[in-house]
């Protein structure tokens, strides 16, 4: 019995000594962040490498699926299913722009898998064309996950917000899926025809807000339509802003089709593939 009491106190301690030493990893993580919005951009570059570092450790752990992270503050979104757990956070640099750095940890068929993601948003002019991966990213802060089926391959679509420059902000609908354990960002599950976008990118002006959000009772994505200043301003995002109206994407028939001015007073008249696709 003695010998059971001197194995329950050891083991109590080194768990304990294990929790402080994860309470104070992500305490001193998030001290880091806190400094990125007023430092320059060469200390930022310093800090992140620190970030980056620490919350590398935590993820590298065993139980890094059963971390609450709840201490954490930075934007995570967790799999519903648990197939992943995805760390995202921003640089805001001196001319405007941001640059976004994040974590991808995901289970695999040999155990689990951790990414670094890496933003590559300047060398990808037309952001709604290509599949991207995790070496090759267009970046973002996540902040809502809404997992979809399609031919028994479940996608996850992400829901993110983009500093983009000092004129515009930008908001992302991105899709996430694994194929072979690997993960993909981007699928064809948008609009119609043969050229479908991988994603859906909607810049406004910085000073504005657009909602874009999931309403599970509609089983839509939910977002303020976005109109330009001036007619002759058409086309360039950095003029544009909610203008009282809505547009949704409904999950129907495999893919998000998007219904053009839909009326949130009277959501029972809302369908899927109203307004067309």
């Amino acid at each position: 019995m003695r010998h059971l009491r001197t194995f329950c106190l050891l083991t109590g301690l080194v768990t304990g000594t294990w929790l402080n030493a994860q309470s104070d990893g992500m305490a001193h993580i998030g001290a880091l962040l806190k400094l990125l919005p007023t430092a320059t951009d060469v200390r930022q570059d310093s800090l992140n490498k620190a970030i980056k570092a620490e919350l590398r450790t935590l993820l590298d752990r065993e139980d890094a699926f059963s971390i609450p992270f709840t201490e954490l503050p930075m934007t995570r979104v967790d799999a519903p299913d648990g197939m992943f757990r995805l760390f995202t956070w921003n640089l805001p640099r001196s001319d405007g722009h941001h640059d976004f750095e994040g974590f991808l940890l995901s289970r695999t068929g040999r155990g689990r898998t951790l990414h670094e993601l890496r933003d590559m948003t300047a060398r990808i002019p037309t952001p709604e064309v290509p599949v991207l991966g995790p070496e090759r990213w267009y970046g973002a802060l996540y902040y809502e996950v809404v997992p979809v089926k399609k031919g028994g391959q479940t996608y996850y679509t992400l829901l993110g917000w983009k500093g983009h420059s000092k004129a515009e902000t930008r908001k992302v609908i991105e899709v996430l899926s694994f194929k072979g354990g690997s993960p993909r960002f981007g699928a064809p599950l948008f609009g119609k025809g043969k050229l479908k976008p991988m994603r859906r990118v909607f810049g406004y002006a910085f000073n504005a807000t657009m909602t874009l959000r999931y309403d599970p009772a509609l089983e839509a994505i939910i977002m303020d339509h976005l109109s330009p200043l001036r007619p002759d301003l058409k086309d360039q995002w950095a003029f544009y802003g909610p203008d009282m109206t809505h547009d949704g994407y409904f999950w129907h028939k495999g893919e998000w089709w998007f219904g053009p001015e839909i009326d949130l007073r009277a959501p029972q008249d809302i369908k899927p593939g109203k307004g067309g696709r």
